[in-house]
């Protein structure tokens, strides 16, 4: 069976994911993604109301016209989980395949509200949930399989091509914990069966955003503990405290919520996006938040939650915000310009519990808000925080359980290509015989 892979975007850099490949005459497509800061450079850019080919034009959506050289039909369009920079286009680009769109019961939710927001386009592919441990069939002499990974969102998994030439696993975005705040542990074991099963892995697709970093991830209860540390050494404090996270980051709003609790503090999640995903979590039962946890998105609920919290007293509440990117329009960013009703004072604290995305237009953003916090006399708490993302002992530890015939390192640009390169060829592989660094828009030919 011939086999081909495209690979279409994020392979130049850090979002924008997809990937397509065709085994035979099936052809499954592998995350639909945003870049982000390609928007974000942009003043008042609303996605929702723009063409597709806009946006491949400025570099924000996968550019999919190489899908014209695939010969074969899209049976599948499967996001590995919710981040925007995996399926923020799928809204613009899967109305263009006759497929349905396949993933974990989160995933789908998340993809569904991106659908509901869509202003151009009627997108009506089928929504189909599938679990982690379960497969499903891709045309005749095909299968799909979910393995489940732990990331920094709920319900990741890595899907898994079965095909009669071997597996195609596409290892985009995990980390290995073991000691998870919220679902199950990675599936090593999983892993390690399908690296020995028939003809093994015919090849792995690989994120390689930590390829540079020694040792292993920590687990996300190192996180929940570094926060617990942090807060509880506030517990004294009589004046605001603020912390801001990823808003999908759900075990670690889950953290801080229980932590708010436990130093006399009301919690209360404000801004779109933390609604949104804490409410889909909260909606779903993948997580039991306290019934009177307030969750307000829409501007105006939050500048009067903003008037009550200076009304009843700030020592008595801890607002979790969005914005710890700096993100213009978000609501930590319009704390420290002051154009909300909550005053900062000097020594208030703010908690980053998240690192800058390392990209410049994050980190100039977040440079700025910090500065903004800081002139009205805001103490920083910064970086309590694990990655999503392996290290180096991961990706050993990946490459040895799966021991793939090809690799393909993804999720990166040139410059970030080159720690997995050296990692990978430490273990056997040779660039440009099994090793495969690409580019966006190239089709890379397995089995002919």
């Amino acid at each position: 069976m011939e086999i081909e892979i495209a690979t279409i975007g994020g392979y130049e850099e850090v979002g924008r994911q997809m990937t397509a490949v065709r085994a035979g005459d099936d052809v499954v497509i592998f995350d639909m993604g945003l870049n982000l800061s390609q928007v974000l450079i942009h003043d008042n850019v609303e996605t929702e109301r723009m063409h597709s080919l806009d946006l491949i034009d400025m570099g924000a959506i996968p550019d999919d016209r190489v899908m014209s050289d695939l010969e074969g039909d899209v049976k599948a369009i499967v996001p590995t989980h919710g981040h925007l920079d995996h399926i923020g286009a799928i809204s613009k680009l899967a109305h263009r395949y006759d497929a349905p769109i396949v993933a974990s019961p989160f995933t789908i939710e998340l993809v569904k509200q991106q659908i509901e927001g869509e202003q151009k386009f009627g997108v009506e592919n089928d929504l189909v949930k599938m679990e982690a441990g379960e497969t499903m069939s891709i045309g005749d002499r095909n299968e799909l399989e979910f393995v489940n990974v732990t990331h920094s969102i709920i319900d990741a998994i890595n899907p898994v091509l079965h095909t009669p030439e071997g597996a195609i696993v596409y290892g985009l975005d995990k980390r290995m914990d073991h000691t998870p705040v919220i679902g199950d542990p990675i599936d090593m074991k999983r892993f390690r069966e399908i690296g020995r099963e028939g003809n093994g892995v015919l090849c792995y697709i690989e994120d390689c955003t930590n390829a540079n970093k020694k040792g292993r991830t920590p687990s996300e209860s190192v996180a929940r503990e570094h926060l617990r540390d942090v807060l509880y050494s506030m517990e004294d404090y009589d004046g605001g405290i603020v912390a801001t996270t990823f808003s999908s980051h759900i075990a670690r709003v889950k953290s801080l919520v229980e932590f708010a609790d436990d130093i006399g503090r009301q919690p209360v999640l404000l801004g779109r996006s933390m609604e949104k995903y804490s409410g889909t979590a909260e909606r779903l039962d993948f997580i039991d938040f306290p019934s009177d946890l307030g969750m307000f998105g829409h501007r105006k609920s939050v500048d009067r939650t903003f008037k009550r919290i200076m009304n009843e007293g700030k020592e008595n509440y801890l607002p979790v915000v969005t914005g710890h990117q700096g993100e213009p329009r978000a609501m930590l960013t319009r704390m420290a310009r002051g154009e909300t009703p909550y005053e900062l004072d000097d020594g208030d604290k703010v908690v980053f519990s998240a690192r800058v995305i390392p990209e410049p237009t994050n980190e100039g953003q977040r440079y700025q808000a910090e500065k903004l916090l800081g002139m009205q006399g805001a103490r920083v708490y910064d970086d309590i925080h694990v990655s999503g993302h392996l290290n180096q002992e991961g990706h050993y530890e990946m490459l040895d359980a799966l021991q793939p015939q090809h690799v393909i390192p993804a999720h990166q640009d040139m410059s970030g290509y080159s720690s997995y390169v050296n990692l990978a060829e430490s273990e056997g592989y040779k660039l440009g015989r099994d090793l495969h660094v690409t580019r966006n828009g190239n089709l890379i030919q397995l089995v002919e």
